[in-house]
């Protein structure tokens, strides 16, 4: 064994415990004589159990057989002996070194054999050990010469001389190998290299076929759409031209049809002047003989009772005595029973004598539920007679002068069931005022407007008896004499009002409201009109009430305070009117965003209200449900503000513009886009023929203003009438460059009109009113003040073809004479008229020729302005 590092654990434990290497190196002298090889070779081959005796005993047997027969394995049992005979003496330091060591192979050729290059590799083939090679060496007779010192140098240089030659045969190997692997791995390299190439090489060429495929693609699809656009294109003109030779087409039909119908009407005209001639009955009206000759075609007396109601309920009391007397089947359906529910004697004021009122009312006293008899003159004997319809439930006396407290008497003991009653702008006195309570005990609407003759004692008779608690609605307007305690004693009797009507009260306070409403507690509409001395304190004064109408007018103390809390205290309001009240500003605004049920907004006249606060109320949530917006004479107001309307209000219906200065053809596209405006106010703006071609397009506008827009022409009227046969009210006034083209193009395309004005518009001329007149049949106001050149042939085309019309101005009509005005009055509801020349400011002389004197019109229009300039009052109010 030459070496422990291979050896059997168990023999490494037994040297480590039993500490062998160092009694054997106390045993190691030279001096001694001692031959320590035998002795390890013993413990290393029997292993004895107590090493110190086995030595002392293996001592004792070399001492008896002496040196000279020493051997190395003489202390080892026979039966474990081993064929080596021989170990050469070496250190022991050499020996348990776990160091391979060499052996000495056998004399002779053994030894010959290991000189040679390669032989060392051979015995390691064969399985020779070390330990072989030892029994060799100490077998050959050098044996016993050969020192430690030789031994080692003989090892060395054999050890030297095999490594150098089985370095060199490696070195050789391993150049032959590292060429062999160095060009396997030039060959991988230039593989993979080649590989990496072409994957690159072929992804851009991926890359190329792809971008070509897409760009192949792009301009396939480009292509497609090139066609699809040209035919499209070619579709769609196609289209144009033939919706343009249909529109043509149909204009001219309309045209044609005009032409016809105008020359039909011409013809009737004529034909039933000269029958009226003949017969010598200038009275008789047209509409006698057309009605006759429809009865011939069209009985609709067989119609069912329900339809005949429906028909005869749009008629006024005077149309439904004359359809009584064309025929006995006629006269039949004027007597029904429903028909004579409701009889409106102020239609017919001026011409109905009062016999027939009472010999009526007497008829049909246990039918009438409500009776008007506004304006009209009667005598108390009349009144009296209203008595007798004890059913009556509505009455309205207002602007009958001879209207008195004894007439009250009699109406209030025979009809005791009355719900609405107008007194409005009579002569009763405190002695009326005391019947109310006692008689009237379901008393729900009341207008004592412009009653200066009761007193504050009057009010008090209010509180008498069962009082008048169920009144929901009061209207003193004008009631200039009521002081604070008047309101008091109103607040003490009237604790149901809800809807309180105050308007041209200049001597109504503070004082006046926290009185009435420290009672009145249920009050959800107040309209203060023509007050000027409310403030703030009002509004704070009205939080404990649940309001939702509010209206203002004239009024210069109110200001942004009074809405700092709004959406707090009035959290339902829905209709706001602050008109011409000059301390409204932006603030105003942007604390009226957050109300939700917000539905009408009137800021007419609010001059210092711009387009920073009306953006900021129309991005809250009260731009929603908005309906009606009248923004007129808000000067600093611009397109910023209607491109906002049209995002943020889709329920706008109506919109009033007028006067703001700074519109411009670019707001009128923005007002195309509100889709549910149904009326705009453009008056007074900057508007021209381009914008009216742009509004065009709405197609859904009933009525429209333009009135003092001096850029519109013919041309612009003509093409938004084209677009817009649903209109119903047209206002051009003070456009003096209008002419008859546009009485031309209404009488064709909007025959649904019920509303027009032309007034100051000095070019219309009789044979444009004779067109108006034979296809507007439905006019119902119209207003031709300033118009020079009609004469009064108007008059007599609207008798015949606008039977309904109800409204007739005709103020500066120096042509009309004042005989023909008087014959049309009997004919309409209201009319104005005055042959004066027309003022310096309409800009043309009573011939219609233009006034040259441009600053002195200037100067007179700003003084008139106020008896031609339209209503802030909504729409909504006018309706009522």
């Amino acid at each position: 064994m030459a070496s422990l590092r291979n050896a059997n654990p168990r023999l490494k434990n037994y040297f480590k415990e039993n500490y062998i290497p160092q009694v054997c190196e106390v045993l190691d002298t030279r001096e001694s004589g001692y031959r320590p090889t035998a002795l390890l070779c013993g413990i290393l081959v029997t292993c004895p159990e107590d090493p110190l005796r086995y030595l002392e005993g293996m001592i004792m047997v070399i001492i008896k057989s002496g040196l000279q027969n020493l051997l190395w394995d003489m202390c080892i049992a026979p039966s474990m002996k081993s064929n080596i005979r021989r170990l050469s003496e070496t250190y022991l330091e050499q020996l348990f070194e776990l160091d391979d060591q060499l052996m000495v192979s056998e004399m002779g050729s053994e030894v010959e054999l290991l000189s040679t290059p390669g032989a060392l590799s051979e015995l390691n083939k064969q399985g020779t050990c070390r330990t072989h090679l030892c029994s060799l060496i100490s077998q050959s007779s050098w044996g016993s010469w050969m020192t430690p010192e030789l031994m080692i140098k003989a090892c060395s240089f054999y050890t030297g001389h095999l490594v150098k030659t089985h370095f060199c045969t490696w070195r050789d190997i391993a150049r032959t190998d590292e060429n062999v692997v160095l060009a396997e791995k030039m060959n991988r390299a230039v593989t993979c290299y080649n590989f990496r190439l072409q994957k690159s090489v072929f992804h851009h060429w991926h890359s190329y076929m792809e971008d070509q495929k897409e760009k192949l693609k792009n301009m396939l699809l480009r292509i497609q759409q090139i066609i699809y656009c040209h035919k499209l294109t070619i579709i769609l003109t196609k289209w144009r031209n033939t919706a343009r030779h249909k529109s043509k087409k149909k204009e001219d039909e309309l045209i044609l049809k005009h032409e016809l119908q105008l020359k039909k009407w011409k013809n009737r005209l004529i034909l039933k002047r000269a029958a009226a001639e003949e017969s010598n009955f200038p009275e008789q009206s047209s509409s006698e003989v057309s009605l006759v000759d429809e009865t011939l075609k069209c009985d609709i007396s067989l119609l069912p009772e329900r339809a005949i109601l429906q028909i005869f309920f749009y008629l006024s009391l005077k149309d439904v005595i004359i359809c009584g007397q064309v025929s006995h089947a006629w006269m039949l359906m004027t007597q029904l029973n429903s028909l004579w529910n409701a009889i409106d004697f102020s239609t017919v004021k001026n011409v109905i004598p009062d016999k027939y009122i009472v010999s009526t009312l007497q008829r049909w006293r246990l039918n009438v539920l409500r009776l008007n008899f506004r304006g009209c003159l009667l005598r108390p004997k009349t009144f009296r007679s209203v008595s007798h319809c004890r059913n009556l439930q509505e009455l309205n006396v207002s602007d009958c002068p001879t209207f008195t407290d004894e007439s009250m008497r009699h109406i209030s003991e025979g009809c005791p069931g009355v719900l609405y009653l107008n007194l409005s702008n009579t002569t009763i006195t405190n002695r009326t005022m005391r019947l109310l309570p006692r008689h009237f005990h379901n008393l729900q609407n009341l207008s004592l407007a412009y009653c200066r003759r009761f007193t504050d004692k009057g009010l008090q008779y209010l509180n008498l008896g069962n009082g008048c608690h169920k009144l929901i609605y009061l209207d003193l307007s004008g009631c200039t004499q009521i002081s604070v305690q008047g309101f008091r004693y109103i607040a003490n009797s009237c604790t149901g009002v809800m809807h309180l009507t105050i308007n041209d009260m200049p001597t109504l306070t503070d004082n006046c409201v926290k009185a009435l409403v420290e009672k009145c507690s249920r009050i959800t509409s107040l309209v203060f009109t023509g007050a000027p001395h409310i403030t703030d304190c009002t509004f704070k004064a009205l939080s404990t009430c649940k309001l939702r109408k509010i209206r203002f007018e004239g009024n210069k103390r109110v200001t942004d305070a009074s809405f700092k809390s709004v959406d707090k205290n009035y959290p339902n309001l829905s209709h706001i009117y602050m008109a011409d009240c000059k301390g409204i500003t932006d603030s105003s605004l942007r604390s009226l965003s957050p109300l939700k049920q917000l539905t009408v907004l009137n800021l007419a006249n609010c001059v210092r209200i711009g387009d920073m606060g009306l953006k900021q109320f129309l991005d809250g949530p009260a731009s929603i449900k908005i309906r009606e917006l009248n923004l007129s004479n808000c000067v600093q107001l611009s397109d910023a503000s209607v491109m906002k309307l049209s995002e943020r209000c889709p329920n706008l219906n109506y919109l009033s513009l007028r006067n703001c200065e700074h519109l411009t053809a670019q707001g009128i596209g923005y007002i195309v886009n509100i889709f549910s405006l149904v009326s705009i106010d453009l008056s007074g703006t900057d508007i021209s023929n381009e914008g009216l071609n742009v509004l065009s397009r709405h197609k859904k506008l009933k009525e429209l203003s333009v009135s003092e827009c001096y850029r519109i022409t013919d041309d612009g009227i003509q093409a938004f009438c084209k677009s817009s046969v649903i209109l119903e009210h047209l206002d051009v006034s003070y456009c003096s460059q209008l002419s008859d083209m546009i009485i031309k193009a209404l009488a064709i395309y909007c025959i649904n009109l019920t509303s027009l004005s032309i007034a100051g518009c000095p070019k219309i001329t009789d044979s444009a009113m004779e067109m108006l007149s034979a296809k507007c049949h439905y006019l119902h106001i119209l207003d031709i003040s300033g118009c020079v050149l009609l004469t009064d042939q108007i008059l007599e085309d609207l008798q015949i073809g606008c039977k309904q019309l109800r409204i007739l101005k005709m103020q500066y009509c120096t042509n009309i004479s004042k005989k023909a005005a008087q014959r049309m009055s009997s004919k309409v509801q209201q009319q104005e008229y005055n042959s004066n020349d027309p003022p310096r400011w309409f800009g043309y002389d009573r011939e219609g020729n233009r006034v040259t004197e441009l600053d002195n019109i200037t100067s007179s229009k700003g003084a008139s302005e106020l008896t031609v300039e339209k209503s802030a009052y909504s729409s909504e109010d006018q309706a009522a």
